[in-house]
């Protein structure tokens, strides 16, 4: 197959899964790709051809590349870089941002305190949520004696 080739990848089985994670942390410590007889070591294969026969799936998934005669030629494809797993942290430019996104939006929803709707309440409800979510306890505070006060003003008007 050639190299420039694209190939839509197909999802790769839990064991190829194990395989592609492998050989991405080996390339990751070490600077280049696993030899086989690394793979076999590392995976507990019994030979270098059930090696060859994995590497040759992957390849033909789309989840591997190997330059023909190259030692250590295997890379993975952009489809197959192992996701990094990111936290809920929010850097303090980014909380600052979403603080006055969610401001702006009870503005909005106060301006039109005589169209209080269930929906408008239940959009800052979310916010707040999210601010909960990504450790902001102290911000979605800082909103509920707002929130309280629209539901309030919301079952007067409905009363009425």
């Amino acid at each position: 197959m050639n190299e420039n080739q694209t190939i839509k990848p197909i999802r790769p089985t839990r064991k190829q899964k194990a395989l592609l994670d492998f050989i991405a942390e080996f390339i990751a410590e070490n600077g280049y790709s696993p030899s086989y007889r690394e793979i076999q070591d590392g995976m507990g294969y019994g030979s270098i051809a059930t090696v060859a026969i994995h590497v040759n799936n992957l390849i033909k998934r789309g989840h591997l590349i190997k330059r023909s005669r190259y030692a250590r030629s295997l890379e993975l494809t952009a489809s197959s870089q192992p996701t990094k797993i990111t936290t809920n942290e929010v850097a303090p430019s980014e909380e600052k941002w979403l603080v006055e996104k969610i401001e702006h939006a009870f503005k909005e929803v106060e301006l039109n305190a005589t169209d209080l709707t269930l929906n408008s309440l239940d959009h800052l409800y979310v916010l707040i949520g999210a601010l909960k979510v990504l450790g902001m306890e102290g911000a979605a505070q800082s909103f509920m004696p707002r929130l309280t006060a629209l539901k309030q003003k919301q079952a007067a008007t409905r009363t009425v």
